[in-house]
This record gives C-alpha cells, sequence and structure tokens, in this order.
C-alpha cells in the first residue's frame, strides 16, 4: 500500500464536532457563487431586455406616433379682504397651490371633457371621428392622455393633450382652454350664491337655536327662584347655600367632637367615682372650712399631747384621754374627707351628663339644618349644571352665529370683486414638432435593460434554489446540522482516476489521486471525532441505493488496513450484495467447496464465523459476504446471533465496518445502527435530496442510533465554489512532492 501523503488543501478538513445551527438565509458569499453559476443566463436575458427595450421604443415611434401640445394657464390667488382693514391678505404656498389643484380637477372632471367633445372644431378632428361616434370611448381616452397639472411652485396650471396628429393635439387643448375661460366666472359666481344662500339658512337656524337657547336660560331660573345661577367670570365665588351648608358641616363636626370628648370624660369620671382621690378633690378638700376647723383642733390636741406626756408620763389618765381625743378628730377628719370627695364627684358626673345631653340636643337640630342646606345645595347644583348645559349651548350658538356672519361677508366680497378669482390664459397652445417617444429613448433603453437583468437574476435563484439536493457542505451546515467528516469528489474531478480503476479500490489503484486522499482525510476526520473504542463497529449506511456506501466502506477499510489495523468488511445488504463482486474467491485446483457461507449462513447457525470469514487478498482486511438470501433479513440481523458475531470479532479486529442496506428502502439499517458502536452517513451529492437526508438522519435518531457523521459523495465542483481551486493547487502540491522524491 502506499505511504498516504499529507494533503495541503483544506478541502477535505472538516469540523468533526457537533455544528451550531445554521441560518437559514444566503449569505453573501453563496449569493456570488450563484450569479457566478448563471452568468451566462443573467447576461443574456440582459442583452434580450436592452435589445427588447429598444425594439419596442422604434416600433412604437414607427406604428404609434404621438405628440404632445401644451399650454399653460395664469392662476391669480384669491384674496379675501377685511372691510375693517386696509391691505391684501399673504396667502401661504399650500392654499395657493390647492386652488390651483382645484382649477386643474375642474379641467379634467368628466363634465369638462363631455363639453369639449360637444365643440364642433372637435367633432371635425380625425380623433374623434377615429371612435366612431362612441362617446364613452373617447372621454376613456381624454382621461388617460389629457392633462391638466398644478404647478408647485409657480402660479400656472399646465393643459396637455397627446394624441397621434399634432395639429389636433394642439386644436384641442385650445378648444379646452377656451372653453374653460368662457365658463369660469360664470361657474364661481354661481357657487358663491349658492354658498351665501346656505349660509344665509344656516345663520337662521342658528338664531333661532340662540333664542331658544336663551329661552331655556330664564326658564331654569324662574323654575328654581334663583336668580344668580351664573359665576362670575376670573374670581372664586360660593352662594350662600354653599356658604351656609359649609358653616353647618364645620360645627356639626365640632360640636361632633365635643360630644366624644365629653362621653370620653364621663367614662372617666364613672371610674374616679369608685378610685382614689385625686389632687382636685385634694385641694377642694384643704380648702373646706370644717376641714381646716378640724386639722386646727388636731394640732392643738397634738400639741397638748406633747406637753402632757412631758409633765406626766406615758400612763396618765390625761395623756389616755388626750390621745382618744386626737383619734376622734383625726376620725372626723376622714369622715369629712370622705363626704367631699363622694359630693365632689358625684356633681362633676352629674355635670357631665347633664352637659352631654344638651350637646346631643343640639347636634340633632345641626343635623337638621345641614340636611336642610344639602337638599337646598343639591337643587343648586342641578339648576347649575341644567344651566351651565344651556348657557354651554348658547355660547356656542353665539361662536357659530359670528363665524358664519364672518363668512358671509367674506364670500359677499369675494362676488362683487372682479379679480376674485381670476384665471387668465398665457397663450394658444403651439403644434408640437417631435414626438413624445423620441424623447423618451432614454427611458425604454434603461428599463428593458433592467427588467432583463432581474428577470435574469430570478431565472437564476429559481433554477438554484429549485435544486434540493444536498449538494455542499454548506448544505449539510443548513439543512442537515450533522458533522462532515469528508467529501468525496466525481470520479470526472479526478483527472488521475482512469477508466480502468475501480472506485471502490480507488485507494489502492490510484493513492496519489484527489479521490483517495478524500477517503483518508474521511479516516482522519474520523479519528478525531472519538476514542477508537466509540467506532469500532462501524455501519456504512446511506438513504437509498447506489448512493455510494459500498464504495465508502471499501475504501475506508483499505485506509484502516494502510495504518495497520486489521480491518473486517462485512456485507450487510442481503438483498444487493456487493462485496463477494469487489473481492472474489480465488478458485483452487482442486477445491471441492460446493457452498459460499457468509453472514447469512453464519445467522442462520449453518457455519461459524470462522468459516464464513475469508480474506480479501489484502493484508490486513478480511470479509465475511453476504451469503444465501435469508427470507427474513430484518429478523435474522437482530437476533442474538449477531450481537455474538460483532463481540466475538471486536477481540480479533481492529476495526469493523459493516456494508449495510438503504435506510429508507428496508429496516435492516435500523436494526444493524442498534447494534454497532457508531452510524457513518453517505450522501450522494448528484442524487440525495435533502428530504431524503433528513429523513434518514431523523429514522436513525428515532431508534437512537448514534450518528458519528455523514460523507458528501460524487461532489462536483460548481462555479463560485472552492473545488476547482483547491483540486489544482492539491496536483500542483502532488507534482512537487514527486519531484522532490525522485530527485531524493
Amino acid at each position: 500500500m502506499a505511504e498516504e501523503k499529507p494533503m495541503a488543501s483544506s478541502m477535505m478538513s472538516r469540523p468533526v464536532g457537533p455544528r451550531p445551527p445554521a441560518a437559514a438565509s444566503l449569505t453573501a458569499k453563496e449569493v456570488f457563487g450563484i450569479l457566478r453559476r448563471h452568468i451566462l443566463l443573467i447576461v443574456f436575458f440582459t442583452a434580450l431586455g436592452l435589445g427588447a427595450g429598444g425594439g419596442i421604443w422604434k416600433l412604437l415611434q414607427m406604428r404609434y406616433p404621438r405628440y404632445t401640445a401644451k399650454t399653460f394657464i395664469q392662476v391669480l390667488p384669491p384674496t379675501e379682504k377685511d372691510p375693517m382693514t386696509i391691505g391684501t391678505v399673504q396667502l401661504q404656498k399650500d392654499i395657493l397651490y390647492g386652488y390651483r389643484q382645484s382649477i386643474a380637477n375642474l379641467i379634467k372632471q368628466q363634465s369638462s371633457l363631455e363639453d369639449l367633445l360637444n365643440r364642433d372644431n372637435v367633432k371635425e378632428t380625425r380623433w374623434f371621428n377615429r371612435f366612431s361616434g362612441d362617446r364613452r370611448r373617447a372621454v376613456n381616452y381624454l382621461n388617460k392622455h389629457f392633462g391638466a397639472y398644478a404647478h408647485r411652485d409657480s402660479e400656472f396650471v399646465e393643459i396637455s393633450m397627446t394624441c397621434g396628429a399634432a395639429k389636433e393635439a394642439a386644436d384641442i387643448v385650445n378648444e379646452m382652454l377656451n372653453l374653460f375661460l368662457a365658463t369660469r366666472g360664470d361657474t364661481e359666481q354661481q357657487e358663491i350664491s349658492k354658498k351665501l344662500k346656505g349660509l344665509e339658512d344656516q345663520r337662521l337656524r342658528v338664531q333661532s337655536e340662540l333664542d331658544a337657547a336663551n329661552k331655556g336660560l330664564d326658564d331654569i331660573r324662574a323654575a328654581y327662584n334663583l336668580t344668580d345661577l351664573e359665576l362670575p367670570v376670573g374670581r372664586y365665588f360660593q352662594h350662600t347655600i354653599t356658604i351656609r351648608l359649609n358653616d353647618l358641616e364645620l360645627q356639626k363636626n365640632e360640636l361632633d367632637l365635643a360630644i366624644k370628648q365629653l362621653q370620653a370624660d364621663i367614662g372617666n369620671l364613672q371610674e374616679l367615682a369608685t378610685g382614689p382621690i385625686t389632687e382636685q378633690i385634694e385641694f377642694q378638700i384643704e380648702r373646706d372650712p370644717v376641714m381646716l376647723n378640724l386639722a386646727q383642733q388636731l394640732a392643738f390636741l397634738e400639741a397638748q399631747l406633747s406637753g402632757r406626756l412631758t409633765k406626766f408620763g406615758e400612763n396618765h389618765r390625761d395623756v389616755r384621754q388626750a390621745r382618744e381625743l386626737i383619734e376622734e378628730t383625726k376620725k372626723r377628719r376622714e369622715q369629712r374627707k370622705d363626704e367631699i370627695a363622694n359630693q365632689t364627684r358625684r356633681a362633676n358626673l352629674e355635670n357631665a351628663r347633664d352637659g352631654l345631653i344638651v350637646l346631643q340636643k343640639r347636634f340633632e337640630e345641626l343635623e337638621a339644618l345641614r340636611q336642610e342646606a344639602e337638599a337646598q345645595k343639591k337643587e343648586l347644583d342641578l339648576a347649575r349644571i341644567q344651566y351651565e348645559k344651556r348657557v354651554k349651548i348658547r355660547d356656542e350658538r353665539l361662536a357659530m352665529l359670528d363665524s358664519i356672519k364672518e363668512q358671509v361677508e367674506k364670500f359677499k366680497i369675494m362676488y362683487n370683486d372682479p379679480e376674485t378669482p381670476k384665471v387668465l390664459a398665457v397663450g394658444l397652445a403651439p403644434i408640437p414638432l417631435e414626438m413624445v417617444f423620441t424623447r423618451q429613448w432614454w427611458l425604454w433603453f434603461p428599463s428593458g435593460t433592467m427588467l432583463g437583468l432581474l428577470l435574469g437574476l430570478a431565472l437564476a435563484f429559481l433554477v438554484e434554489l429549485a435544486n434540493d439536493l444536498v449538494r455542499t457542505p454548506s448544505d449539510v451546515a443548513r439543512f442537515l446540522r450533522i458533522p462532515l467528516l469528508g467529501i468525496i469528489p466525481d470520479a470526472s474531478e479526478d483527472s488521475q482516476i482512469s477508466r480502468r480503476v475501480e472506485l471502490c479500490h480507488v485507494v489502492r489503484q490510484a493513492p496519489y489521486s484527489v479521490t483517495s486522499e478524500s477517503y483518508r482525510q474521511c479516516r482522519a476526520n474520523l479519528k478525531l471525532s472519538g476514542p477508537p473504542e466509540s467506532f469500532k463497529t462501524l455501519l456504512v449506511s446511506s438513504g437509498m441505493a447506489r448512493d455510494g456506501k459500498t464504495s465508502m466502506a471499501v475504501n475506508l477499510a483499505t485506509t484502516f488496513v494502510a495504518t495497520d489495523k486489521k480491518v473486517l468488511l462485512i456485507d450487510a445488504n442481503f438483498r444487493q450484495p456487493n462485496l463477494h463482486l469487489l473481492f472474489p474467491k480465488a478458485q483452487t485446483e482442486g477445491s471441492a467447496e460446493s457452498f459460499d457461507f457468509g453472514l447469512s449462513s453464519i445467522l442462520m447457525h449453518q457455519c461459524t464465523s470462522s468459516e464464513a470469514v475469508r480474506p480479501s487478498g489484502i493484508e490486513g482486511l478480511d470479509i465475511i459476504e453476504c451469503g444465501p438470501l435469508p427470507a427474513n433479513p430484518a429478523e435474522l440481523l437482530s437476533n442474538a446471533r449477531m450481537e455474538e458475531l460483532l463481540a466475538k470479532q471486536r477481540t480479533n479486529y481492529d476495526y469493523i465496518i459493516i456494508d449495510g442496506p438503504p435506510v429508507l428502502l428496508v429496516s435492516d439499517a435500523k436494526v444493524l445502527a442498534g447494534l454497532v458502536d457508531a452510524t457513518l452517513l453517505v450522501f450522494n451529492a448528484a442524487a440525495t435530496s435533502r428530504g431524503a437526508a433528513q429523513r434518514t438522519i431523523r429514522e436513525l435518531r428515532e431508534v437512537n442510533a448514534r450518528i458519528v457523521g455523514c460523507v458528501l459523495f460524487a461532489a462536483r465542483s460548481i462555479k463560485g465554489g472552492y473545488f476547482q481551486e483547491q483540486f489544482k493547487s492539491y496536483r500542483k502540491y502532488q507534482k512537487k512532492a514527486r519531484l522532490a522524491g525522485s530527485t531524493a
């Protein structure tokens, strides 16, 4: 096996990890690639559009000549003068432009066009006779080709007519000019008269409504017997009823607070009636005459006792009598103190209760007065609401009446002023000397070119977007979102592959080709996708048949063998086996074998695995053929015998590669995907659609198969891509490497 050569091109180097979700929109590079691939189509349609635009312009010039006659009407500004002031009113540009626009609309209205068709000079033209008396067609033609345009920045209205005869176009424009100037004055006066009549009727109606509003105000004053309903303007005012109600509310609140305070005082007095004597009562007790007299007697007796104790001693009869008198005086003092305290507390409690009764009666009287005042206030508010409504109506009618009077005066000025409004003819329309299409060549040629370019671009993108094949790595990233482990170019792209080289043996028969290097790059990316144990048993499958999975399996196995690995290649495609054709069995003389054992033979217990394994003719690569077609392939693959086969061969080989059936055609691939370590999908760039690829991935993921990545098979270089340049770079690199090797 030839030594594996490094590849300088980055075409085959792809990230092996999970790809982030790609945006669905096209990138600038992809758009540029589409334009490069379809540049001839775009140039063709652009040139076709240029020729079509010029041809249409020339054809219209020859077969349908068009002449446009023009003239102008000077529109003087409609001035509105105030009779009380001297001077002119300067109108804004927008007002003047709006007035000119109204003049242009009057010229273009259907009645004006029908009046124009009634003119004798118009009826005599060949243009009018062309319609054979069909006035509806003539009016439609005028709507399209007769114009009245108000200039925004000048005081002119442009009148134009386009038809096949130059003189007739000028005659029709001049007839419309004369017709409009003749009828303009009468029309304006009639319109002003109608407006004046309408304003007068409106004034009478508003005046009657104003009189009714004033009468309604008088009725409200009489109904509520109130004369001061209207609030004075410019200052704050309160009605006497409102002031009285507010005063009663204030008195009620103050009296309510006094009652609550007195009720609290009564509660306190009730507690004090049975409680200890307060300082206030103590003060009243000390001021009582009887208490003062008893206090003097007590002081005298205590002084007398002190003298007798000194003179007679403790047990003398006079001393005992003095002490008895002192005790009796103290008792009398205590009794008097209790009497005064009880009398004072009872008197305070009774006085507080009497005061509470008085305040409650006063509160009831104030509540009655407040309710009466509140009823009067509600009646006042209702009267004011009705009064304010009538006042509002009266003020509105007064304002309307003033506005109507002002408008009436303005319209009278406009009616009597001969210069309001006024239109002047600048001159008659001259006969045009040049056709319209001759001046518009600059429009037809670029328009045709642009339409052709847009059509070419649209067809280019339509052709590109209509192709739903998985052709490029960007398609894999955008639509499949699984790792891309390699890109195998189409055989026609590789000049080093001759007709004698079999695609399934391209790594062995053309080791220096771009295709061979692509398989080696796929092997390298597969190794980098995880530890070797994670894909020791590898299923190579595709969505449909003839997508290149067998070529991928055989060449991938060959690349592993080139790295001194021992590989077992198993053909599990019972319905379309290929390995027995790619690796024919060598016939020896005198061989008595009558059976070709294979995978089906092992699974049906017809032979052992060692009997079915045979050499392929390549050192390090053994194969197990498919064997006879069983009646139930899916059930046969799902039994324990297949698991035992893979488990046993894992110890004998470094890698086990299974060439499986298509996922979308039979269920065998799903069964095998659940038994192996990893599954490698092959998508044919010339045959696999995006939907089929997505469905293949989805069905394998539904059975929890581990998809290690995919390979894009038979990829072609396209304009806007990078395969061609990288193919050239690889060939130059290989050529230099060979020259260096031969020199060494």
